[in-house]
């Protein structure tokens, strides 16, 4: 994105992984960015260099707090709803705290939208739509959600924001879009947050058995940090009301994935395989056309370049 949009924008969650992006994006485009989070997932290393930068301010408060929220001082343009934990590490660990999230937090950043007359986006995921029997998955797709499994309390927090973004737009006129982002990777994520490509790659770089759960088979569309936030801002900018889906385009393979990383990072490790958990999807891939209608985006980052850029900032963070 390029040009100032947005003179004052609103991240919860943006000491995140994709948040704390998204915050760096809006910097350079001249937002004012307000990074709200808790922590409790987040890392305030993600924002240390952008909080070094004049119109960038770190607010260590709690999403689902009303009086926190409200209390942010200014008026923003954009708010962006990027807070809950998105890990299956992170959301089984904080199950209450992830339908909190879902559900005050939600309403609490609708309001101050509200409130301030600003755009609002919800970062709602692929997880809307569960173990799916539709292949690839539409936005028009109602899913195939355990409501009681242990994936349902990211699954349901996020089919409950999209229902309450949805009712806050017809009752209040309030200037709403939903993006449904799928499986996306990057520098920032955690080694320990469960996620395939984290995993395999901090395996790989300790010579360590690549753990792939079931025989592998399983497949996800893996899409590179930096185009997910173009699409979440292309979104923004425009006057659509999604939801949209945002994601990669290939499909590939858990077992695949595992073997690019492997000779990614010339490691010796080997594949060893574990039991694969309940309710995972077996396929996931976006339909992208939507998105590439009438927003005009598509990911650029290949699959090669953006685990290169990945593996080569693990590399680093194990050496710093």
């Amino acid at each position: 994105m390029s040009g100032n949009l947005w003179r004052r924008a609103l991240v919860t969650g943006g000491a995140g992984f994709v948040g704390s992006h998204l915050c760096g994006s809006l910097l350079e485009t001249g937002s004012d960015v307000v990074c709200l989070d808790n922590l409790c997932t987040g890392s305030r290393s993600n924002v240390a260099e952008l909080e070094q930068r004049p119109g960038f301010r770190f607010v260590r408060a709690d999403a689902t707090d009303p009086a926190a929220v409200r209390a942010l001082p200014g008026r923003f343009d954009l708010v962006l709803h990027f807070a809950c934990p998105a890990s299956p590490a992170d959301y089984l660990r904080l199950p209450l705290e992830t339908l909190d999230v879902g559900s005050s937090g939600t309403r609490n950043a609708l309001e101050r939208a509200r409130a301030d007359g600003a755009r609002f986006v919800l970062a709602s995921t692929s997880e809307v739509y569960g173990d799916p029997l539709e292949h690839p998955q539409h936005e028009g797709y109602w899913g195939n959600v355990n409501p009681v499994g242990p994936r349902s309390v990211y699954d349901e927090s996020k089919r409950f924001a999209e229902a309450l973004v949805t009712a806050h737009r017809k009752v209040h006129g309030t200037d709403t879009a939903i993006v449904r982002i799928f499986n996306t990777y990057g520098p920032r994520m955690r080694t320990g947050d469960g996620r395939a490509v984290p995993a395999f790659v901090s395996q790989a770089l300790d010579g360590a058995p690549l753990t792939v759960a079931g025989d592998g088979s399983q497949t996800r569309s893996l899409c590179y940090v930096d185009d997910t936030v173009d699409g979440v801002l292309a979104l923004a900018a425009s006057g659509e009301r999604g939801p949209v889906n945002i994601g990669g385009g290939e499909e590939i393979t858990m077992l695949d994935l595992a073997r690019r990383i492997i000779d990614l990072t010339g490691s010796a490790s080997r594949v060893r395989f574990v039991e694969r958990p309940a309710d995972d999807p077996a396929r996931r891939r976006p339909d992208t056309r939507l998105a590439r209608e009438r927003l005009g985006w598509q990911p650029r980052v290949g699959w090669a370049e953006g685990l290169e850029r990945t593996i080569g900032w693990f590399a680093r963070a194990v050496a710093a």
